[in-house]
């Protein structure tokens, strides 16, 4: 009984780590649709907005996909949305010919820094309820 205590437990805080992300992702998404955003592509303007230096200004679409929780074929429909949207740019990959690189036009690069602190908001909020 004792064991089955404990994997209630263990399943009780799995759940409530899923309800968390569940409630942030919907905060996140309510937050920022007024920016023509949901959490999925304000997580990749970030990704290549933070992660990359003036040596290496872009990111493989392998190496998004490795940070972002997104199916291959999801990650492309959103890198395409935001190409469309003039906020990345895809280019070939210098390394490996077969590959395409990302990275934020100006224009992302500055609705990254108009959205992101509304985004760390909900973050800090969304954490700081949860402790």
């Amino acid at each position: 009984m004792a064991a089955n205590r404990g994997e209630q437990t263990l399943v009780d805080q799995w759940r409530g780590i899923l309800a968390l992300h569940a409630r942030t992702q919907c905060e996140l998404d309510r937050t920022l649709h007024g920016h023509g955003l949901c959490a999925s592509d304000f997580e990749v303007l970030d990704l290549l907005a933070t992660g990359t230096t003036r040596a290496h200004p872009s990111y493989r679409v392998q190496e998004i996909s490795e940070r972002v929780h997104l199916s291959q074929s999801a990650l492309s429909r959103l890198i395409g949305r935001l190409e469309r949207d003039g906020l990345v740019a895809r280019g070939m990959c210098q390394e490996d010919r077969r590959g395409v690189r990302v990275a934020l036009t100006e224009k992302g690069r500055t609705l990254h820094g108009e959205v992101l602190p509304a985004q760390r908001a909900v973050l800090a909020k969304m954490l700081a309820d949860a402790v």
